[in-house]
């Protein structure tokens, strides 16, 4: 794959810092400082540019996370991280005209980020919405890698996966309603995850699948974002 090394490079940035803000998020401190402090580990360890409008961070917190937006719209806000709450994070770093592009939704119980593995499922109603939105995530995913060929197009990916997301009792919130997008040099060149896009995926070396779901009935939205491309027909996470 051309480029691999790169990709790699920009998205391992991405990934290292959700990790390091997974010390730093915590009960007090708010969307407008979550931002700040992701735009500068990202710095700190190379990136000079973010490819998303200028929007190195996309961060909603408690029950702004249901919100969906343009880059060209997004001010975060100072609202603060409660002690049972909900984050979603989404990265756009740059490097060397490489993008990054990669999202998760981090819970916080008792004030600090946990593993969402070692949530305590009956702690209370709304640890429960959050732990289930994250498993949601992960099985839209898994759904995601088991479906997807090189010969499907961009619309025929879509219809399934919302189909998918409808079964598992969710619904799509992306203000554009797609479902992910090719990784391109352009922002403005990226193909869709929509109806109507008949290019194979195959004509696309990279591309992201990031639903953004919200329970029926629930007060919460959920991000989980990941870059993918294929290699001789095997599907793989960059």
């Amino acid at each position: 794959m051309e480029h691999l090394a790169h990709y790699q490079k920009v998205q391992s940035i991405a990934k290292a810092t959700i990790s390091e803000l997974k010390k730093r998020i915590k009960e007090g401190i708010s969307e407008k400082e979550i931002v700040f402090n992701t735009e500068d580990i990202m710095r700190k360890m190379g990136i000079e540019k973010f490819w998303y409008h200028g929007v190195g961070a996309f961060v909603h917190v408690g029950k702004r996370t249901i919100i969906s937006e343009s880059g060209r719209d997004y001010t975060p806000s100072e609202i603060a991280v409660g002690s049972d709450d909900i984050v979603t994070i989404d990265l756009s770093p740059e490097w060397n005209t490489f993008w990054g592009d990669f999202a998760r939704t981090l819970i916080v119980i008792n004030g600090k980020v946990i593993d969402e593995e070692k949530v305590e499922y009956g702690k209370n109603e709304l640890v429960l919405e959050f732990s289930h939105g994250i498993h949601a995530e992960k099985e839209l995913h898994k759904a995601f890698i088991d479906y997807v060929k090189p010969d499907m197009t961009f619309e025929q990916v879509y219809l399934h996966m919302n189909e998918v997301i409808d079964q598992l009792g969710y619904i799509n919130l992306d203000f554009s309603g797609n479902l992910g997008h090719t990784i391109e040099c352009h922002k403005d060149h990226r193909k869709y995850f929509e109806m109507g896009n008949k290019a194979k995926l195959m004509d696309g070396s990279y591309f992201t699948f990031e639903p953004h779901i919200k329970l029926k009935d629930g007060a919460y939205g959920y991000k989980w974002e990941d870059i993918y491309y294929f290699d001789n027909g095997e599907l793989f996470v960059l």
